[in-house]
């Protein structure tokens, strides 16, 4: 099975440089966000003294205006084409980096915070750029037979790069003793090797096509007419289906933000329920690695069940990954910082199974309930929930993390760290971080099991296709 799914690469030999040098960069590039997304609150308030609330409502300044921004960012890649695109974004993330890492090793300086924010903030459109450039660049470097491998490694080169990421805190943290602004140092060193890959891989932008590659066929019978971006939204509105995708939405935006809090909540719950020395980037990690494996052993058996019945139950696994540590720590009967890596090894591993089922089905769901002529609009809109749950998790945040895992507690009038606490048994079960991933998790779940009740409903008008890989 394993060394099939590898063998179907081989269609890639066709491909040039560009190609190759397309997902280097992808790698280079996500080893340095995923590192800086993962860093970002505890980066904030460790380092430049903001409080929960203040660190997340900056994250939520930065996430929002990246998802935002990727709606439009295809436009701005479009206009300026891969290469120049390449290089006004690579160009652009290395001078704020740069930026960000003379904020971080300046104590000196005035309102780090608020300049730390307008950093953050500014990254977004080059954020949200280069992904689009690495969709357009590896549509362009592939021909028609090779491009469902070519996006296949695309996403396979990205969690490469995320888990590289997590394992990069790690080192900084624990291996070189280094602050977390260092992080910012390995994203600037990214940022030029990526520049330097651009300038000798990518040398042009035709499209590639295979030397044995018919003509296109002409699809009369399937032909679709073209309206202005105005009329299809205004035929949307009229369309059932779009209700049905809105209510599907709302209910799995629960689910959408567990991913959210790999990178918002866990960190600084980690750092403050296992310790100053918690491994949480490799704990991180453990996501990536596994959608990599989990798509292997996955892809040849995913098309045996119907979508929607995928979506549902995979969104549930993801859902119940948040029980491990729901639970009391106690139960464990280790140590609490024992208890609490093996919480976080059973929910990582959970959810990332759950994300291998579901999160491509949601795509797959949406793309065959919407009528011909305005699947592009409906897939614009199934990026709604990780939208929403990365606004709504990343304000909520500081005060979810100040309301039941905050870094001390008053206790008799003392203040003491958590877990010190914790181990002493002097909070109640809802004044613990348990309860606070009770209540996600059982938000999540609720979203799901109404989904699962609306089947009927919610598949009305679907037709089963036969899947491709994802992208």
């Amino acid at each position: 099975m394993i060394i099939g799914y590898f063998r179907d690469f081989g269609v890639l030999r066709e491909t040039r440089k560009e190609y190759w040098g397309i997902q280097i960069i992808n790698f280079l590039d996500c080893t340095a966000y995923f590192g800086l997304l993962t860093i970002a609150a505890v980066f904030l308030s460790d380092d430049l003294g903001m409080s929960d609330r203040g660190a997340g409502y900056t994250i939520t300044l930065f996430t929002s205006a990246v998802s935002l921004l990727l709606m439009f960012s295809g436009m701005a890649t479009d206009w300026l084409g891969i290469r120049r695109s390449l290089n006004v974004v690579l160009g652009g993330q290395l001078v704020l980096r740069l930026a960000m890492l003379w904020v971080g090793l300046t104590p000196s300086l005035p309102h780090r915070g608020l300049l730390a924010g307008a950093i953050f903030f500014l990254m977004a459109p080059f954020i949200a750029g280069l992904q689009t450039i690495f969709q357009a660049g590896t549509n362009r470097y592939t021909s028609r037979k090779s491009r469902s491998a070519g996006f296949n490694l695309w996403y396979l080169f990205m969690n490469v790069g995320a888990a590289a990421a997590g394992f990069s805190i790690d080192i900084v943290r624990k291996v070189l003793h280094v602050g977390n602004v260092h992080i910012f140092t390995l994203g600037v060193a990214m940022a030029v090797l990526s520049l330097i890959t651009a300038k000798l891989f990518i040398k042009s932008e035709d499209q590639l096509v295979a030397a044995d590659e018919p003509p296109e066929e002409q699809e009369k019978d399937k032909k679709v007419v073209r309206k202005n971006p105005l009329k299809v939204w205004r035929e949307m509105i009229r369309e059932p289906a779009l209700l049905r995708l809105a209510v599907l939405v709302a209910l799995i935006v629960g689910v959408r933000a567990v991913y959210t809090y790999l990178y918002i909540l866990m960190p600084k719950y980690w750092l403050r329920t296992i310790g100053p020395d918690a491994a949480f980037g490799t704990l991180n990690a453990i996501n990536p690695i596994g959608i990599v494996i989990g798509l292997i052993f996955f892809i040849p058996f995913a098309n045996r069940w119907p979508v929607f019945k995928m979506l549902v139950y995979g969104a549930m696994i993801s859902s119940v990954a948040l029980l491990p540590m729901a639970l009391p720590w106690t139960i464990y009967g280790m140590s609490i910082q024992s208890a609490h890596y093996v919480m976080a090894l059973l929910c990582m591993v959970l959810v990332t199974i759950g994300e291998v089922v579901w999160s491509p089905k949601l795509y797959e769901y949406t793309a065959a309930i919407a009528p011909k002529g305005q699947e592009g609009a409906y897939l614009g809109l199934s990026l709604i929930p990780w939208f929403l749950a990365k606004t709504l998790v990343s304000f909520l945040s500081g005060h979810l993390l100040e309301r039941w895992s905050p870094e001390k507690v008053t206790i008799n009038g003392v203040s003491v760290p958590l877990q010190q606490a914790m181990v002493a048994h002097q909070l109640d079960y809802w004044h613990r971080p348990e309860a606070m991933w009770l209540v996600l998790g059982a938000y999540a779940l609720a979203g799901c099991i109404i989904a699962a009740f609306l089947e009927k409903w919610l598949t009305k008008g679907v037709v089963e296709h036969p899947a491709t890989p994802k992208r």
